[in-house]
């Protein structure tokens, strides 16, 4: 049973949180961590068009410190504070650049953490900022595992310190809640479960034991899996409303019902098209159970209407055959056949037209004596097309001869069922990871590094191709595309890293 308010001073653990960035003289600068934050808080004033005391010359912080204007920042933004909603400055750091600041990020964790009396609000603000931090800091290769205690340590100890990584018992709720979400296959099937309630109930039946360092661990680690299980479920149904929708165009259905989402009987598939092409991630509003779950539901309610109209194509069309199969790859959200693939993925090879065309035989993971880059995209494209992964998957496995390349969700439906910006550089940050991954393998087996330093080379300048997308779309307000893309060149990097050891 969570701990009550009242059984809280009897049990509580002292965070010790790092210290400040140290002075010359060796004592803590406070003044350093004000000017770490300070951009972050003349964003969300300019954001929420509150007034700015600042003139355009003194919003440059000097590096040294005037008491009468160290006063004055410290009583604004202790102003800012009381005034600044946590869904705001998650808003703001979802859709700007300072997301990307891990110094601004640990700044602003340490300035709430460290407040002598915190409020509900900053408790809900460290809870965000904490996940937030995870998840820009997490390296590659645990990003997309079954993230443990242990892991969410390492990852937090520039801002928690050395933390003991024991469960504690009050915090067992949130266990149970973590190994219930592997079973998920579908967003109606989590929603049903009020996990984001519950959650929340367990945080603030906490009281000032949710500041215990490992009770801090175990919230972040529960609602970094959270959040990214809702995000990969999400993903699974817009592979499967995207790919329904190719089947109906293909049909000639030009009209469906769309009531179970709330628009009318008779809706353009265009449009249609448009509203999935263009959905976003319910978590840049007020942050609540209702506010995601009305989101997420109109998501199944397109789902839904999608799925009824392949049904009614099919009865009307008489095609069982055809249709019929359409519907149920609609039904199985990653394993829906998509639209005519772009050129650029296309060979000349007759044989892979003829599987793409006939599906009669798999797609060989054969590695060509030359891979290069097209020939690399095309090959991964018939492997998922030949055996697509199943619904709610959030890792998908390419094999290219000895090598095994892991694809996120989002990358097989780069390859599946989008196109686009976004979509074409999510293609070739794979791409470029599976040449790099593939040359490593084979240089290992024959001790010859050629290929490797080609596709060294190839993967440098997408690395840097990527970083630039992923600039864009942060200055495009495009959050998804910017999150995925920058996840993405990560484990590019991370490749990268691990290949210039040999």
């Amino acid at each position: 049973m969570p701990l009550g308010d009242n059984d809280v001073s009897k049990t509580m653990t002292t965070l010790k949180i790092p210290a400040s960035p140290k002075t010359e003289t060796g004592k803590p600068s406070h003044w350093d961590e004000l000017r770490a934050v300070f951009p972050i808080y003349l964003a969300i004033a300019k954001q929420l068009e509150i007034e700015i005391p600042f003139g355009q010359d003194k919003r440059s912080l000097p590096e040294k410190a005037e008491p009468a204007l160290a006063n004055k920042v410290i009583a604004w933004l202790d102003s800012l504070d009381q005034q600044v909603q946590v869904y705001q400055l998650r808003h703001l750091l979802q859709m700007t650049t300072l997301n990307a600041s891990e110094s601004g990020l640990r700044a602003l964790i340490l300035r709430h953490l460290r407040k002598k009396a915190k409020s509900t609000i900053d408790r809900d603000k460290i809870d965000f900022l904490l996940v937030q931090y995870f998840a820009l800091c997490a390296p590659p290769k645990i990003y997309h595992k079954q993230i443990e205690l242990q892991d969410a340590a390492q990852v937090m100890k520039g801002v928690l310190g050395e933390v003991d990584t024991t469960p504690l018992e009050w915090c067992e709720p949130l266990e149970k809640m973590i190994e219930s979400l592997k079973a998920f296959r579908s967003l109606r099937d989590l929603l049903k479960t009020n996990f984001i309630e519950q959650g929340r109930k367990v945080k603030e039946s906490a009281g000032g034991m949710f500041y215990d360092p490992s009770a801090l661990l175990a919230f972040i680690r529960f609602n970094f899996l959270l959040r990214r299980t809702l995000i990969e479920l999400m993903h699974a149904d817009l592979i499967a409303i995207r790919a329904g929708l190719g089947q109906l165009e293909t049909a000639g259905v030009r009209i469906i019902d769309c009531h179970h989402l709330g628009l009318s009987a008779s809706e353009p598939l265009d449009k249609i098209r448009t509203l999935a092409d263009e959905w976003k991630q319910p978590f840049q509003q007020s942050y609540t159970e209702k506010t995601v779950s009305q989101a997420f539901d109109k998501l199944l309610g397109l789902r839904t209407d999608v799925e009824r109209a392949l049904e009614r194509a099919s009865s009307k069309n008489g095609d069982s055959a055809g249709l019929n199969r359409s519907g149920a790859a609609s039904r199985n959200a990653a394993s829906a056949k998509p639209a005519d693939p772009p050129a650029s993925r296309i060979t000349s090879s007759a044989s892979a037209s003829n599987e793409q065309k006939h599906g009669a035989k798999a797609a060989s993971t054969e590695v060509p004596a030359v891979l290069d880059f097209e020939s690399c995209m095309e090959s991964i494209w018939e492997q998922l097309i030949a055996a697509p992964p199943t619904r709610g998957r959030s890792m998908t496995t390419i094999r290219l001869g000895a090598a095994r390349i892991l694809m996120s969700s989002w990358e097989v439906s780069a390859f599946v069922s989008e196109d686009g910006f976004a979509a074409e550089d999510l293609r070739r940050a794979v791409v470029a990871r599976a040449l790099v991954t593939t040359a490593v393998e084979q240089a290992k087996e024959t001790g010859n590094a050629t290929s490797l330093e080609r596709s060294l080379m190839i993967a440098r300048v997408e690395v840097s191709r990527l970083q630039e997308r992923v600039d864009a779309a942060k200055q495009a307000k495009d959050t998804e595309a910017a999150v995925n893309l920058g996840i993405s060149t990560k484990r590019l990097l991370s490749a990268l890293d691990e290949a210039e050891k040999l």
